[in-house]
């Protein structure tokens, strides 16, 4: 639809109103990442957007970003109807909350709802930390545990220490700990993992975390 703006003596002007966009004509979409939404810094992710129902063009948004959502248009239109935003190597700019919308291409500006929001983090910023359990890695059982992760922040800053308690422990359960450090002023950034702590075997009524 077009409309002209014409007075004496000055420039002609011509403008075009475009329709607004309008969410919630469809289902919301589901969006999941692949392998998964924390990631390695330098690694690759996979968003993947997808509808249960056809559509051939799919939006991907970051919130607070100030770029414009990204956008993708299936060359194929059979089932199932998935768009694949890929992202690599990955680094703290790729952290956020993301949803995805979909659209029929024929009808660009009537979306769906949005996707449940997914958070991506992207951890290994900072050396992994050290795990550890106290008062010793032999408990006894049925005995209460403390797991104590540590890391260093540069040579000036010295070592920090979190304590984390643990519930009774029983040979039940099979215990495996994984401990992460992040700055609390940039909390989606997080270090490469601990290395694992876990039960490691039963010796008469105690147990041996290594």
């Amino acid at each position: 639809m077009g409309s002209e703006s014409r007075a004496c003596g000055e420039v002609t002007a011509i403008y075009t109103l475009q329709p607004s966009l309008t969410s919630g004509m469809y289902e919301k979409l589901s969006l999941l990442a692949q392998p998964a939404p924390s990631v390695s810094w330098g690694e690759n992710v996979t968003l993947q957007c997808r509808s249960e129902i056809w559509m051939d063009t799919f939006h991907l948004s970051k919130e607070g970003s100030p770029a414009p959502p990204q956008h993708l248009v299936l060359q194929d239109t059979a089932a199932p109807f998935q768009a694949n935003f890929s992202f690599g190597p990955v680094t703290s700019d790729h952290e956020g909350t993301y949803r995805c919308y979909g659209s029929d291409s024929t009808f660009s500006y009537l979306l769906s709802l949005p996707s449940d929001p997914l958070e991506l983090r992207v951890s290994g910023i900072y050396r992994k930390p050290s795990l550890s359990a106290l008062p010793s890695p032999v408990v006894t059982l049925g005995g209460n545990i403390t797991l104590q992760c540590g890391s260093w922040l540069g040579s000036d800053s010295g070592k920090y220490w979190a304590v984390f308690p643990v519930d009774p422990v029983i040979p039940f359960h099979r215990w495996m700990f994984t401990c992460y450090g992040c700055n609390r002023n940039i909390p989606q950034e997080w270090s490469h993992p601990s290395d694992p702590l876990g039960l490691l075997g039963l010796t008469g009524s105690h147990l041996i975390l290594q």
